[in-house]
């Protein structure tokens, strides 16, 4: 299945690739997903907690990064998860393209995702519109930690910078409801544009 998903952020390319390139702090910004090992300069051990309504479902993974080109602004990262009691497995492809737009970055996200067992039972519109709030969300973190780098390298405290909480599980019925809505209403809201 293929995904595609842009997003804008205020920060110079240079600024967002520089933190795309740092993937031990882009992997808490996955919701649901904390660091369990820095491997080497390209391969990582992450940990993903999803939540089905009640149905926990933990992933182990492993994060390598399959290329970079700096003058492209173009990376591509790969990995492999499997659920940790065997109840399903996720392949992905990650390509991330940025640009400079309107003084700001444009981030291009596209991934190529294979599931396979109980997480594969999931139609191909929910989950593009679940991979959408959750690359929103994903976004939003990384608007945040490009926002607090200015403050932090002119020796000012973040504004309203808090302890990072925890990573928390992502809640797959509260996306599940989100990505129905979204479903449902998709054929109304092109008659109207």
């Amino acid at each position: 299945m293929r995904i595609e998903n842009s997003f804008d952020v205020s920060a110079s390319p240079e600024a967002a690739w520089s933190l795309l390139m740092d993937v031990p702090r882009v992997i808490p910004c996955m919701p649901g997903a904390t660091l369990a090992e820095t491997v080497d300069d390209d391969h990582w051990k992450a940990k993903l907690a999803v939540k089905l309504g009640p149905i926990s479902l933990n992933f182990d993974a492993d994060v390598s990064r399959e290329s970079a080109d700096v003058a492209a602004r173009h990376a591509v990262l790969a990995t492999t998860a499997r659920e940790s009691r065997g109840r399903g497995s996720a392949q992905a492809t990650i390509a991330s393209t940025l640009a400079e737009q309107d003084g700001g970055t444009r981030v291009d996200i596209v991934t190529d995702l294979t599931l396979a067992g109980p997480v594969a039972q999931y139609g191909r519109g929910m989950v593009q519109s679940v991979a959408a709030q959750l690359t929103s969300q994903f976004a939003s973190c990384l608007q945040k930690q490009l926002a607090e780098e200015p403050a932090a390298a002119a020796g000012e405290s973040p504004p309203a910078a808090a302890p990072r909480a925890e990573a928390r599980p992502v809640s797959g019925l509260r996306l599940g409801f989100r990505a129905l809505y979204d479903v449902v209403t998709r054929p109304f809201r092109r008659r109207k544009a």
